[in-house]
């Protein structure tokens, strides 16, 4: 497809969703211009993400972007929109699905709009530190089925990238789950988190990234169902002054792209595309882990209270969390057409894999 044609479909789209917002972010995406002319690529595809590059796990998406242009001989330009250019997840996707837009790194609560198995990732106390997700990257089979959760969509996934441990910043101290009660959590728009909170007796508010900052400004949330790595660099910490440190889930950003465009590539082009995913994220994974710790340091340093619960009271979120393993397993354990791997119950595998105990 033809940069001249891809600027149009990007024009009509950001029509179409409003996207308030982006002549600002423009100045902000001159800090991250290529140091090439990208004009003479003969494929140009565009990539979404709602978030910051300053967050490793976005800013990948630059590094994708150079990477790809040296190792094609600048055959391939990956136009990259971070900041919520294109509008919130959900409309992103089904811009993606259309074919509109051919990439994204869509965040691991939002991708269980169009992929339910990528709710895997979001059960509580599964998958909830940097250590068990690189030990769940190289359990083989289970995360490659793990990748195809969106196939039957006509999406593949190629990589991960993470943006560090869930837990909740507030406007209050939050140091019992009854103070936690007093919360309104913003929660994503997502299945899984839906159901936790619900077994959890919190007060969630489902809503869009990018509605989170004035909502939070005008009290309409208390609190981010977030990482502090994301609640430090998007300036949520100027308003919610507190962070509990719950880490029940690891959040990724999964690289995921239009199967239709990716299978009209040249196949020397798509070796080489997938090979670039798979080395920048590998790479950057290990760099969100500092950073994690960085940008708590960070926070700290700024006046921002970190807390843990009790471990009685964690015993009781990870046991009434449990229960969303439970509800949800149907939708993990759905199988397609197009599923290679085909276990009778894919849940309870990586539940075992993983060593997981409610």
């Amino acid at each position: 497809m033809t940069r001249r044609k891809m600027s149009g479909i990007m024009l009509i789209c950001a029509m179409c969703i409003g996207i308030g917002g982006s002549l600002a972010n423009a100045q902000d995406l001159d800090t991250w211009k290529p140091a090439f002319d990208p004009s003479g690529a003969k494929y140009t595809f565009i990539v979404s993400n709602v978030s910051h590059p300053v967050i490793k796990g976005v800013y990948a998406g630059f590094a994708i972007r150079d990477e790809l242009w040296k190792r094609t001989n600048g055959q391939m330009y990956l136009d990259y929109k971070p900041f919520s250019m294109l509008g919130g997840e959900v409309e992103v996707l089904n811009q993606l699905q259309m074919g509109a837009i051919q990439g994204m790194s869509v965040s691991s609560v939002a991708s269980t709009n169009l992929g339910p198995r990528f709710g895997l990732i979001n059960l509580p106390f599964l998958i909830n530190s940097f250590d068990k997700l690189d030990r769940f990257i190289n359990s083989g089979q289970l995360f490659e089925h793990f990748m195809r959760a969106m196939e039957h969509q006509g999406i593949i996934g190629i990589d991960i990238t993470g943006y560090g441990n869930y837990g909740w910043a507030t406007t209050i101290p939050v140091k019992t789950i009854e103070d936690a009660k007093k919360v309104k959590f913003r929660i994503a728009e997502a299945a899984v988190n839906q159901l936790l909170y619900k077994q959890w007796g919190f007060n969630p508010v489902v809503m869009p990234w990018p509605d989170v900052p004035v909502a939070l400004k005008q009290g309409v949330i208390t609190g981010l169902d977030h990482a502090p790595t994301v609640c430090n660099i998007t300036k949520k910490f100027e308003v919610a002054k507190y962070f509990t440190q719950i880490n029940y889930a690891q959040g990724l950003f999964i690289w995921i792209f239009n199967k239709a465009w990716f299978n009209s590539l040249p196949p020397d082009l798509q070796q080489t595309f997938v090979e670039v995913v798979h080395d920048v994220c590998a790479q950057i994974r290990e760099e969100s882990k500092q950073q994690e710790l960085d940008e708590i340091a960070n926070a700290k340093a700024a006046g921002i209270e970190f807390f843990q619960l009790s471990e009685a009271e964690m015993a009781i979120l990870r046991q009434q969390g449990n229960a969303v393993h439970q509800q949800y397993a149907e939708e993990i354990n759905r199988l397609y057409d197009g599923d290679t791997y085909r276990p009778e119950n894919f849940l309870k595998e990586v539940q075992e894999y993983m060593g997981y105990t409610p």
